[in-house]
């Protein structure tokens, strides 16, 4: 009896992990993620912009898609990590001012996003990022010290977790990013541990320890959704050389908008300290 009692113990105790383990992955599907399907259109004609279509496999086998935004004689590609809602076409105002800067870019919907199939999660967005990267890298033949990850919010993430995994990329753009999703969830609910419900973690502050490259965090100091206080708690955690760009009046989706010509004089700047450190002081 005795023995019985403590298998049926334990196999209790492992119905309740799956079940917590299985409630955690739908709540992070439910307060996450936030995607959008892609509409069918001509977006090189809607934009204006000489959208690639590209065609990418995560080590996983999930098929992504995005868009590769080449410009003549460019100075530096980035690699452009976006935020937990919508899909890439969301971001085409932004990427045009980008583009018109002189830069080419690679931008790509994560799992679950957009066209791509499969479904969003921490580590299926990881991978996400190393097949852009791979596909950016090998297929393109851009040098790493030539390619700048950027990333935006939950894709501040992602871009810090690559950076930390290839430390011979030219830098690191954080944009209105947070420490963790602990830090995101005891900020927005009182300190209560509700991020003990959820299954990922993005610890971008982890990651930040492993990284040696340049890093610029922007923030503006109005954001309602990942307070700026947070995005100082991501820069004290990144090691030198780094920048803090501020943008004074910025909420979280506007920061590009409200900082206007000098928002992109900042990237400038720091892209290229990014390709040659001798150049500027940090």
């Amino acid at each position: 009896m005795r023995a019985g009692a403590r298998h049926l113990a334990v196999a209790s105790c492992a119905a309740a992990a799956l079940a917590a383990g299985f409630l955690s992955g739908m709540l992070d599907q439910q307060y996450l993620y936030f995607p959008d399907p892609l509409e069918r259109a001509d977006w090189a004609r809607a934009s204006g912009l000489p959208l690639e279509d590209v065609r990418m496999r995560a080590e996983d086998g999930v098929e992504l898609h995005g868009w590769f935004i080449e410009a003549p004689e460019a100075r530096a590609a980035l690699l452009w990590c976006h935020g937990n809602a919508g899909n890439i076409s969301h971001r085409l105002e932004n990427l045009r001012l980008v583009h018109a800067r002189g830069y080419s870019v690679l931008i790509f919907d994560y799992r679950g996003y957009g066209d791509s199939g499969g479904r969003p999660s921490e580590p299926g967005l990881h991978a996400d990022a190393e097949a852009a990267f791979r596909h950016l890298t090998e297929a393109r033949g851009v040098p790493p010290r030539r390619l700048i990850l950027f990333g935006r919010s939950l894709g501040a993430a992602v871009a810090g977790t690559l950076a930390a995994r290839h430390g011979d990329v030219a830098g690191l753009i954080l944009e209105t990013p947070f420490p963790s999703v602990e830090a995101v969830a005891r900020s927005l609910y009182g300190g209560l541990p509700v991020h003990r419900l959820l299954r990922a973690r993005f610890d971008l502050r982890r990651d930040l320890a492993r990284v040696r490259v340049p890093v610029l965090v922007v923030h503006g100091d109005r954001d309602r959704i990942i307070p700026f206080a947070l995005g100082e708690e991501v820069f004290a955690a990144a090691g030198e050389p780094k920048r803090f760009y501020r943008i004074a009046g910025a909420d979280h989706n506007d920061t590009y908008v409200i900082g206007g010509a000098a928002y992109f004089d900042a990237l400038d700047d720091f892209i290229t300290f990014c390709l040659n450190p001798a150049s500027s002081a940090p």
